[in-house]
């Protein structure tokens, strides 16, 4: 009984002690450690999938032997959005040609002992009979580490073509065979692999680099994601249109849904990462794909973010009690938008592989290519920000320009449309107003009247000075007069005529209405005082033409040449 205990715990600890060798990062410290973890990962890998029929990239036993494959390459010259699944799909292409490579012993291949007897000097190791290059790393987080060489990862599909139809090595380390073609077809879920262990054998055929399962996967997650994505969109835009005003709240909430739509490609892409498993070019082109509609969409959500800050402010009390432009902060907003949207594509173009070089030269050009085509266009936008930062109107004022009175309805980054006292809407380039005098009839704080009235010149001294006296009693202490600017009756001219008095006041509120009326009730009060008191105006000179039977007529006049 001891003895069977004895058994059991000497094979628990060869066991233990085999796996353990395995754990932590791969040995990269010579070419002959290099090629031995590569090899040794990637058929514990092999293993390990081959009895479970799946591979998922969330479990830890299958990421084990991976991440210690992949710490064997050089990967800085893969593009990030896709590193890592170009790495993979490189490892095990590596490891198929390694299958089929006549390997030489380990004990030619320098190790670290030989690399320190020769100095230190060895910087590439070239694998026999193959274009496979192991080089020592001279820079960066893993200097001194001996990784295949970017160049290796870069050709090693046209390198696996070149060997693919040859058999099998039949001596040295452990190969896998058939791994190369279950990969690229395995499922990345358990409950996926029995469905699709249930399918036709058809299904499991590879089409263009992926099984024709896969196919019909991606093609049904990508119409679902696209679907998804117009329908947020949809209603977002209708749920905004209807509580900009009249919700705010519920407007700043929608916010969510372009973030929401953001996260749609996000998903897609794990989905076919490590559900279908996608590899190869298809996965490549799914994950750019994937990535840019993503950058596109978070150019949306920041559109929207700036948007919903302008309106707060816009709303708050304290922009209110400032006074300031409402227009102005919703231009500041837009163009805060587009510089934050360049920013994120710059950014974004750098993590789908495109060089910051090109990337700036290309706005560059882009940049200039815009300015030249959108001339007008752009000194209309500086016309605009002038106008908000000079401040000569507002949205709501009355205003009178190149022959136009009416009352301002919209100030846009290009144009302002103004609603004419007749009803009538004109809309005029911002370039144009910034160049023109404006006369702000809204912005005005009281309204003057200056108005005459004539008395006959029969009219005695007394009664005229009895009429000055009733028409300042009547404007004398009314709430409606700016207490600044009193107001002013005199009697000023002797006119051909009659007595000329000059009535002059300024009504506040500027409401133009209000004022009207003001105007009205004064004119019946001074018509009821001169009635009161006997007081006449004088009536308009008058030219009447006497017929031959002294009746008033017209009298045909007719001019004869010049």
């Amino acid at each position: 009984m001891f003895g069977s205990w004895v058994a059991v715990a000497c094979i628990f600890s060869v066991t233990y002690g085999q796996e353990a060798k395995q754990v932590g990062p791969a040995d990269t410290s010579s070419p002959r450690a290099t090629l031995k973890s590569f090899i040794d990962s990637v058929n514990q890998f092999h293993q390990r999938t081959m009895e479970e029929r799946f591979f998922d990239r969330r479990i830890g036993r299958h990421m084990a032997p991976v991440n210690r494959a992949l710490d064997c390459l050089n990967t800085n010259e893969l593009p990030e959005y896709a590193r890592e699944q170009m790495a993979g799909d490189a490892a095990i292409r590596l490891k198929e040609i390694l299958d089929r490579a006549p390997l030489p012993p380990y004990e030619e291949i320098p190790d670290l002992d030989a690399i320190e007897a020769n100095g230190g000097q060895l910087a590439r190791w070239h694998l026999p009979g193959t274009r496979i290059s192991i080089a020592r790393v001279e820079e960066g987080p893993r200097k001194y580490e001996y990784l295949f060489t970017p160049g290796t990862i870069g050709r090693v599909a046209q390198y696996y073509e070149e060997v693919e139809e040859l058999p099998y090595r039949t001596t040295g380390p452990n190969v896998s065979p058939g791994f190369f073609d279950w990969y690229f077809s395995a499922p990345g879920h358990p409950s996926v692999a029995r469905i699709v262990d249930r399918l036709p054998d058809w299904m499991r055929d590879n089409f263009a680099g992926i099984s024709v399962w896969k196919w019909v996967g991606l093609v049904m997650s990508m119409l679902l994601s696209i679907t998804l994505m117009i329908g947020i969109y949809r209603v977002q835009r209708t749920l905004s249109n209807r509580w900009r005003d009249d919700a705010p709240m519920k407007y700043c909430l929608m916010i969510l849904l372009p973030i929401l739509a953001m996260l749609v490609p996000f998903a897609f892409s794990s989905f076919t990462q490590n559900h279908l498993t996608l590899r190869g070019t298809p996965l490549v082109i799914v994950s750019f794909a994937s990535r840019v509609v993503t950058l596109l969409a978070g150019i949306v959500v920041i559109f929207a973010v700036t948007d919903r800050v302008a309106e707060i402010v816009v709303r708050s009390e304290q922009e209110n009690r400032r006074r300031l432009n409402r227009q102005l902060i919703r231009i500041i907003a837009k163009i805060t938008a587009i510089v934050a949207s360049v920013i994120v594509v710059l950014e974004g173009g750098q993590r789908l592989g495109i060089p910051l070089t090109t990337l700036l030269a290309s706005a560059g050009v882009g940049g200039l290519t815009v300015a030249l085509a959108a001339q007008h266009g752009l000194k209309s936008v500086f016309a605009t920000l002038m106008l908000m930062t000079d401040k000569p109107f507002r949205v709501g004022d009355r205003i009178l320009v190149q022959g136009f009175d009416g009352v301002v309805e919209n100030i846009g980054l290009r144009s302002t449309r103004i609603r004419l006292l007749l009803g009538h809407a004109v809309t005029i380039p911002n370039d144009e107003l910034a160049g023109h005098n404006i006369e702000n009839v809204g912005n005005r704080t009281s309204i003057r009247r200056v108005t005459d009235l004539q008395l006959p010149l029969n009219t005695p001294r007394e009664k005229l000075e009895k009429v000055v006296a009733l028409i300042r009693d009547l404007l004398r202490d009314n709430e409606n007069l700016d207490p600044e600017l009193p107001p002013r009756v005199f009697f000023n001219e002797f006119n051909e005529g009659a007595f000329n008095i000059r009535i002059m006041y300024w009504y506040v509120p500027p409401d133009y209405w209000k004022f009207m009326e003001f105007t009205e009730q004064l004119n019946l009060e001074i018509c009821r005082v001169f009635e009161e008191h006997g007081i006449r105006f004088t009536l308009p000179d008058r030219v009447a033409h006497t017929g031959i039977d002294g009746d008033e007529q017209p009298v045909d006049v007719r001019v004869l040449g010049k």
